[in-house]
């Protein structure tokens, strides 16, 4: 498990907690006795959205750097080439909410409250959501989520697409790691590719995208994981 480990601030994040999380999925990745990864909130939330004392000392001070970190950091978590599952229990809120986007799955609690609620505090969601959103439900739903700034009710996300499963928010994170065990069954190399391939998905024209799936299907059929596979 990577965990969010500030129960008594509801997991916010702060400078720590992303370069934490940036060093643990960086590592995570290149490590090849891994083959799937849980991010779990410790204690009773998943998370509670961003540090404001963090927030407050960004906005006083001219430099950029925390959300140049922040944006590293999702991108990171999103281009590990290992499948990642998030587990959202009673609270995904803000850039909460947006930690959940690179995931490659998300589990949801029926209960939780879950959406990006910026435009209430004359803000809007800076952390990927415009471009991560669109990619996930569409642009139509996106911007519902986004404009109106409500919490998205766990079924309307599961319909959407948003979240892969609900459950009840004290199993969350039980769910969240059968998943990730369920994947590590999967011949690694292949999960590896997939993920590369489905990831350039919104980004480039089909003819391109289909030649990057060919360029990185080719050395597959001769890897031991194909032969074990096929045999």
């Amino acid at each position: 498990d990577v965990l969010l480990s500030r129960p008594e601030k509801r997991n916010a994040i702060d400078q720590e907690v992303i370069a934490g999380l940036q060093t643990a999925f960086e590592k995570l990745g290149e490590d090849d006795e891994v083959r799937a990864i849980t991010l779990l909130g410790e204690g009773d939330v998943f998370c509670a959205g961003m540090d404001l004392e963090m927030m407050y000392e960004a906005a006083q001070s001219d430099e950029e750097t925390v959300g140049g970190e922040l944006h590293e950091m999702f991108n990171t978590i999103e281009e590990t080439p290992k499948p990642v599952v998030v587990g959202i229990k009673r609270a995904g809120i803000a850039g909460g909410f947006e930690l959940t986007l690179p995931a490659d799955f998300r589990v949801m609690g029926e209960d939780a409250k879950y959406g990006a609620i910026e435009v209430n505090l004359g803000l809007f969601p800076s952390g990927g959501s415009t471009q991560r959103l669109p990619r996930l439900v569409g642009l139509a739903a996106a911007k519902e989520i986004v404009l109106m700034g409500d919490y998205v009710e766990a079924e309307k996300a599961h319909r959407m697409g948003l979240v892969n499963e609900v459950c009840d928010d004290d199993e969350v994170d039980k769910r969240a790691r059968e998943m990730a065990d369920e994947l590590t069954t999967k011949a690694p190399l292949g999960v590896e590719k997939a993920i590369e391939a489905l990831n350039h998905a919104g980004d480039v024209p089909l003819e391109d995208g289909l030649r990057i799936e060919q360029y990185l299907s080719k050395d597959l059929y001769d890897s031991p994981d194909a032969q074990e596979g096929f045999a």
